[in-house]
């Protein structure tokens, strides 16, 4: 991202900051529903090591999850764009597994894997890895057939036709499961943390809905986007050096 992207992608954050900043207190806003900017920064620098501690948890523990899911959904979404019964067999099962409540799930990931980083990476992994493959399936899919045609009468293998039509056509569209995949791995390891841990976002945010401290909360939700803004941040510049085709 060049200096002025970056300038521009900076404008609405610093508007937002300081529209929160002057106008809540001027609307003398109650805190239950929105505090004023300053106060929520002071209980942030009162529990700034646990806090930057928890970030780094459950930033890891999404990240973990996160790689996984790229893993597994791009392999199978390859596999259900060329194995055709594997599609019509698997899918649905795929997708009546999204359906399941993810607290439901992670007690039962819990109950396999005791309250173990594996846990949380597992819940993280089973949020990110459906987006994941479908993008994958749908960019595969979307490989010119003509073109795909002309490489095979000048006897490219079905290996070269992959690497060099197929897969540089479906990076693109993979990389947006990539995006929507990453903001659920982060969710995943949040709720994960909820069915017991010591450290992270998950284990605060209880802790502060516990004791009804609104402020904490909003801390957590500030903290929160952030790390999923840095994330994300990371996976869009991995998109723009080198899956930089197709891109506005």
């Amino acid at each position: 991202m060049t200096t002025k992207g970056l300038a521009r992608a900076l404008v609405a954050p610093i508007l937002l900051l300081l529209a929160w900043a002057f106008i809540v207190p001027a609307l003398s806003v109650p805190d239950r529903y929105l505090p004023a900017l300053g106060p929520i920064l002071h209980n942030a620098q009162a529990v700034s090591g646990e806090l930057l501690a928890s970030v780094l948890h459950t930033g890891w523990e999404a990240v973990l999850g996160f790689l996984l899911a790229i893993v597994f959904g791009v392999v199978w979404g390859i596999l259900f764009a060329k194995v055709g019964w594997l599609e019509r067999s698997l899918f649905p099962i795929f997708v009546a597994l999204q359906t399941i409540p993810v607290v439901a799930f992670g007690a039962i990931v819990v109950i396999w894997f005791g309250n173990t980083l594996m846990a949380k990476v597992f819940i993280s992994f089973f949020l990110a890895f459906f987006p994941i493959s479908v993008s994958t399936l749908h960019g595969m899919r979307m490989g010119d057939r003509q073109r795909i045609d002309l490489f095979r009468s000048f006897g490219a293998s079905q290996a070269e036709v992959f690497r060099l039509v197929e897969l540089p056509t479906a990076l693109p569209a993979i990389m947006v499961g990539l995006k929507t995949g990453l903001s659920l791995a982060l969710v995943g390891a949040i709720v994960g943390e909820w069915f017991g841990d010591t450290v992270g976002l998950g284990v605060m945010l209880l802790q502060a809905l516990y004791v009804e401290d609104v402020l904490r909360v909003w801390v957590l939700i500030i903290a929160t986007g952030l790390l999923g803004s840095v994330l994300y941040g990371l996976v869009s510049l991995f998109e723009r050096k080198f899956v930089w085709w197709r891109i506005e």
